[in-house]
């Protein structure tokens, strides 16, 4: 199973890597920094990961009107890795 699950993109995560050489993925629960270094290094060739900050996503809740009333939930929690590169660049785009 892969670590890394598909690349985020956002208004605030376009700026980053357009400002930056950082780049957003939503990453398994269980991955550690070294796993996640390790899956971008070996699934995107020339390039090297200078640093990788990771953040739990809490469940926000939603809601929405329906024909029979107000339905509300909640959105599933993540976990998100913002990495740093130092060597290469990656164009998310090109996968799609």
């Amino acid at each position: 199973m892969s670590v890394l699950i598909h690349p985020l993109v956002t208004e605030k995560t376009t700026r980053l890597s357009q400002e930056g050489q950082k780049i957003v993925f939503k990453v398994t629960k269980d991955a550690t920094k070294p796993q996640i270094r390790e899956a971008i290094e070996s699934t995107y060739t020339g390039v090297k990961v200078a640093k990788v900050n990771t953040m739990i996503m809490p469940s926000k809740p939603k809601g929405r009107f329906t024909r029979s009333g107000y339905v509300a939930g909640r959105t599933s929690p993540y976990k998100k890795a913002v990495v740093t590169l130092s060597e290469g660049e990656i164009n998310i785009f090109e996968e799609i």
